[in-house]
């Protein structure tokens, strides 16, 4: 039967970027009509990890940002179709593409330390161990590999490097996180080697990614008919057949109603979350470290302990204390640290990127974004984005972990790292600040052996895929837009039958004017 038939109904579970690609590569490119597409999002509203929220009085608040670059050939063919939210004339690829041209992105101040930028901050400061560490890892099968932690690879001394801070703040990488997603990292975008320590080449979007990305593309999607139901979490979803043959047909949800799917329907799972469980604080308030899995890994634990072939999802979220870090949003109503971070860090606003302070019990790093940064924001107001790597750890200046630290203590502690005298502390007066403790946002990370992830169409599949962050898809790297829009692209494509698989995962780890550039900046030339 056609899957483009009236009768066939997709439903897709989840509405973080996943979910929305996948509903847009069915209307797109596989001809299905809007009408017969749910997705069902467990949140008040959807987006996922990729959000943007609040307002002037409260503060705004983001979770986090996910990076850009131009080899991500999924994410860019899926916004290449979808309007821009300022020029409907030009799509989201051209938006952010010309933004990048107008503000073009160079660190000046990527480390910070002793309260000034650090002297070696273009240093990555290697050993000639170190290098031949990273090599060794580069040319290593993945597959031998197992479930080895990066600190098991490594000499103690590598994590004292200017590499590893920059390289585990850029990407959220801890010592006992697993080695083979370092190597896929380190093979899969080492063409930014060159303007590493300035974060060269990663792109940027104009505001956050909320109001970049998804409210452009729920735009597009409810045009078409699309249904986007919001406040609606699956809690369980039936399996019949055998390992070999199995189909969905049904699935219940909190509230009660049950949703029946026959075999010709297709459903698309979203498995996991890395922002479920986010808990918010306030200025006088640290989030509750009482951490609780949400609806996404329910649902997961649920399927895994039921059906063969659907990974190991403890794996993943079993331990948050090796999985967590607090980000803040930081609402100001005046320019002032604004200008002293221009003049600080030699970078106009919005230029620099990531600036970390290395000498940083938390590994405290903030962002100072382009102005405004929320469609909509307030004239006058200005919002920075910060978070601390190693909150478990005792601040330098706050004499506690910065998971116990209210919005006003990390203000403080970032404060003392600046060395900022009182006058200039109060410039922070009345500043709105949002702590947020996200149990799993590194979780997809974690040491893992090769079937922990469930394949994007597990054995035996007839009507059914996985797509998100916690599906396998050789090569990739998760944590990136890039890995979810994939998955959606290989979903439709598989379940559908009339669309394209997605392209090959950029290889420039095969070109030998790509290796001989990596190869100089290690070694300092």
């Amino acid at each position: 039967m056609p899957t483009n038939a009236p009768e066939v109904q997709h439903h897709i579970i989840g509405g973080g970027i996943a979910g929305l690609a996948t509903a847009v590569f069915l209307v797109r490119d596989a001809g299905v009509e809007g009408g017969a597409i749910q997705i069902y999002e467990q949140l008040d509203v959807a987006g996922g990890s990729l959000d943007g929220a609040g307002n002037s009085d409260d503060g705004y608040l983001i979770r986090g940002g996910r990076m850009f670059e131009e080899h991500f050939a999924c994410t860019f063919d899926l916004l290449d179709s979808i309007p821009s939210a300022d020029d409907p004339n030009i799509s989201v690829s051209e938006d952010i593409m010309a933004f990048n041209r107008m503000v073009p992105g160079s660190s000046n101040c990527r480390l910070v330390r002793d309260g000034k930028p650090a002297e070696d901050r273009y240093d990555l400061t290697l050993s000639a161990r170190d290098i031949v560490d990273i090599n060794r890892l580069i040319l290593h099968s993945e597959s031998g590999l197992g479930p080895q932690r990066i600190d098991e690879w490594f000499k103690p001394s590598f994590f004292d490097s200017n590499f590893w801070m920059m390289w585990s703040t850029m990407f959220s990488f801890q010592p006992w996180h697993a080695l083979a997603e370092m190597r896929r990292y380190l093979r899969r975008f080492i063409h930014l080697f060159p303007g590493f320590s300035r974060i060269a080449g990663i792109l940027r979007t104009r505001y956050n990614q909320y109001d970049t990305l998804i409210a452009p593309i729920m735009i597009w999607l409810r045009d078409r008919g699309v249904k986007i139901t919001t406040g609606a979490q699956v809690t369980d979803v039936t399996i019949e057949g055998s390992r070999q043959d199995r189909c969905v047909t049904g699935f219940a949800l909190a509230d009660g109603r049950t949703v029946a799917v026959s075999k010709s329907d297709r459903v698309y799972l979203t498995l996991g979350s890395m922002t479920d469980g986010s808990v918010l604080g306030s200025n006088d308030r640290a989030p509750t470290l009482e951490d609780r899995e949400g609806g996404a890994w329910a649902l997961w634990r649920g399927l895994a302990a039921q059906h063969e072939g659907f990974g190991r999802p403890e794996t993943f979220c079993g331990d948050p204390g090796k999985t967590a870090w607090h980000s803040f949003t930081v609402t100001l109503d005046t320019p002032d640290f604004f200008e002293f971070m221009e003049d600080f860090t030699n970078n106009r606003t919005g230029t620099g990127g990531l600036v970390t302070f290395a000498d940083s019990g938390w590994t405290l790093s903030i962002v100072l974004f382009h102005q405004p940064h929320f469609r909509g924001q307030k004239h006058g107001t200005y919002t920075l984005w910060g978070y601390g790597l190693r909150g478990e750890r005792t601040g330098d200046f706050v004499t506690k972990p910065m998971w116990e630290a209210t919005g006003d203590e990390i203000i403080s502690e970032l404060c003392g790292h600046l060395k900022l005298s009182e006058a200039q502390k109060a410039w922070f007066k009345g500043a709105r600040v949002i702590p947020c403790r996200m149990p799993f946002v590194t979780s997809q990370f974690m040491p893992r052996h090769p079937a922990d992830r469930p394949d994007v169409r597990p054995s035996g599949a007839q009507n059914f895929a996985v797509i998100g962050q916690f599906c396998e898809q050789p090569r990739d790297c998760v944590f990136t837009v890039e890995y979810s829009v994939r998955s959606a692209r290989t979903a439709v494509s598989s379940l559908t039958g009339r669309t394209d698989p997605p392209p090959p995962v950029a290889a420039t780890d095969h070109d030998p004017r790509v290796l001989a550039k990596a190869a100089r900046v290690l070694i300092g030339m």
